[in-house]
């Protein structure tokens, strides 16, 4: 049976928001390097912002199915955080850890090695090198960022977000200056344009693994997961248990960001006109994704503490008021985000070609955020289940298969009878938003199926 209670909305929004809010700050922070970088790289040259578009559109797609995998910790160490089984969370992380460390030596690899990726743009060779650059210097900083990523796992299982929010608002503080300086030049340091974005990038997240380091040697929350008085050498059956989870997870994000990596390089064959203001278009609307994503992570931890302490009615009530609240919430955002188009658009500054070509791709911004809303939160309260698989062949099916597929067809007028306002970019964007919507339906209609058959192996207790 479908548990959604009206008066549950009441208790279950609050805590959604108490998680989320914090979580939306820090992501908002992070994000806002890519405004940053976006922005500051647009006014040193359009060249340059084709090439940050290319290599942060490929370091992206490998990040988040890198992190995706390590990203399993969070559901896993909120159960064990609702069964009160505190040391079982420090061993997790330090699985957790080997496990991130040897997916950043392939991470490395890869981006030491994307010729072949960024040949599909065919765009320009001195365009390609800059790209190349900016993948080999963010090679760099990977070690650090997926370290980061454990340590941000465990804050969200614990229900401690604004620790990770503080340490990302800091790093914010930085990146203006840092920018300044390795785009520009200064201080002797000769100017880089796009690539020098990668430098402040990779000194940061150094940075913050240090400090969220500190924060979990020192404060005395974190003495009772033991997570440093002992060394523990790899345990395969945990690593395994990580990786069954977390794999399917890692792909999931890999396909959804790999849709979007691909429109940019398909995108780029129009021109850096084009690729430019697809640009512009698409970090506008991560920025807007990080309203249900927060919100999203939040359900995933209050949904895994119900699963960890046995109550499984409790979980689904939680998990249906989320799509309810973030569902609506982003109706409003897609609505704001048409009225005000204009001057979100002015925000950026592009030159007027690139400002008359991003225009007409507001529409789709506003019109998905419905259909993102549901997807996402679907596959995060999934994800608290343990349930992984399905959902990315859910993604595989409709991002890959229906969004890019068929976002080629239409942009690129294949079968010869695509209206003139879906050829181009708006074709690609036309096809992500009709797959974000399949997605949607099928994720939902899984966590009820899922939810119902929980119940019925997993009896609650009454508290």
């Amino acid at each position: 049976m479908l548990h959604f209670k009206v008066s549950r909305l009441r208790e279950d929004i609050p805590a959604l928001l108490k998680l989320a809010g914090p979580l939306l700050i820090g992501q908002l922070a992070v994000i806002a390097f890519g405004v940053l970088d976006t922005a500051m790289t647009a006014r040193y040259s359009a060249d340059d912002l084709a090439a940050l578009a290319m290599a942060s559109a490929i370091f992206i797609s490998i990040y988040v199915g890198l992190t995706g995998v390590v990203s399993a910790l969070a559901p896993i160490a909120g159960q064990l955080f609702g069964a009160k089984r505190h040391e079982d969370i420090g061993e997790e992380v330090r699985q957790a850890t080997w496990l991130a460390f040897g997916l950043t030596i392939l991470g490395c690899f890869i981006l030491l090695n994307a010729d072949h990726l960024l040949a599909i743009s065919r765009v320009a060779p001195d365009i390609e090198a800059k790209a190349r650059l900016y993948l080999n210097i963010l090679a760099i900083g990977l070690p650090a960022s997926m370290g980061m990523r454990v340590l941000m796992a465990l804050h969200n299982a614990v229900s401690r977000p604004a620790v990770i929010t503080a340490v990302q608002l800091i790093g914010l503080f930085l990146k203006l200056p840092l920018n300044l300086l390795f785009i520009y030049g200064g201080l002797g340091i000769e100017g880089m344009g796009g690539p020098g974005c990668a430098v402040a990038t990779v000194i940061i997240n150094w940075t913050w693994l240090l400090m969220t380091l500190g924060f979990v040697l020192f404060d005395r929350f974190y003495r009772p997961f033991h997570i440093f008085t002992r060394i523990s050498m790899p345990d395969w059956h945990r690593i395994w248990t990580l990786l069954k989870l977390g794999t399917p997870i890692g792909f999931s994000y890999l396909i959804e960001v790999t849709s979007f990596t691909f429109m940019s390089l398909f995108i780029a064959r129009l021109g850096t006109t084009a690729l430019a203001g697809h640009q512009i278009i698409a970090n506008m609307g991560t920025v807007i994704y990080m309203v249900p994503l927060s919100l999203s992570i939040a359900t995933m931890t209050l949904v895994s503490q119900s699963i960890g302490a046995n109550r499984p009615e409790r979980a689904e009530e939680i998990g249906w008021s989320s799509v309810f609240f973030t569902t609506s919430t982003c109706i409003l955002i897609g609505v704001a985000v048409w009225f005000f188009r204009m001057q979100l658009l002015d925000l950026y500054d592009p030159p007027e070609a690139v400002k008359v070509f991003s225009i007409p791709l507001f529409l789709f911004i506003a019109f998905y955020q419905v259909f993102d809303a549901l997807q996402v939160t679907a596959a995060f309260i999934l994800r608290a289940y343990r349930i992984a698989f399905w959902p990315m062949v859910i993604y595989a099916g409709s991002l890959w298969g229906v969004g890019l597929g068929g976002g080629y067809l239409m942009g690129f007028n294949v079968l010869g009878f695509t209206p003139e306002f879906l050829q181009g970019a708006n074709g690609f964007w036309a096809g992500n938003s009709i797959s974000l919507g399949l997605a949607a339906c099928l994720l939902l209609y899984l966590f009820r199926k899922t939810a119902e058959r929980y119940e019925k192996t997993h009896p609650p207790v009454e508290v």
